[in-house]
């Protein structure tokens, strides 16, 4: 998996060129949170559930039908104005956990078509480093490959794409 806080540059960057007309800070925030909560399932490690289950890690979180469910519950329990906007965001930013997982080199794969299938998927290209899971993995070399990978294949592009949006924005106006 990416390191948790890039999983929330997706929504960032997304409201940067959405602006703040059409993503209001608390589908936002909703965004950020949504964009990470999928590795929430890491829980069930604790519980005896396994990695490879429906619900172990990368599983039913980590669908599109989760982020479905999960944005239409959200959008009307945030009842902003434009409902239809806040509602693809919010599906965007969670369902981007999954299909940024998809592009990582380790683990078992995404389960993105839970509860039709269990199967976990990769990208066909996998070019970000898997992220050791737990704070004590994470501050080590690896640790540091995997930061310097989600810069490389996650953060520039992004950056690149959100001020290219961005430009060409204010030049319409």
């Amino acid at each position: 998996m990416p390191t948790i806080m890039t999983h929330a540059a997706v929504p960032i960057a997304g409201a940067l060129m959405l602006g703040r007309q059409r993503i209001p800070m608390p589908v936002l925030v909703t965004g950020m949170a949504f964009a990470m909560l999928p590795d929430a399932d890491v829980i069930g490690f604790s519980y005896g559930i396994d990695y490879a289950h429906s619900w172990g890690h990368r599983g039913a979180t980590h669908s599109l039908a989760f982020a479905a469910v999960a944005a239409l519950l959200a959008t009307a329990l945030l009842r902003p104005q434009k409902y239809l906007v806040a509602g693809l965001f919010l599906f965007i930013a969670m369902a981007s956990h999954g299909l940024l997982d998809t592009l990582t080199n380790g683990g078992l794969g995404a389960a993105l078509f839970w509860p039709w299938s269990d199967t976990r998927h990769f990208a066909p290209h996998t070019p970000i480093a898997v992220s050791p899971i737990g704070i004590a993995n994470f501050v080590s070399e690896r640790g540091l490959a995997v930061l310097q990978s989600e810069a490389k294949w996650i953060w520039l592009p992004l950056a690149l794409l959100t001020a290219i949006v961005i430009y060409v924005r204010k030049g319409r106006r």
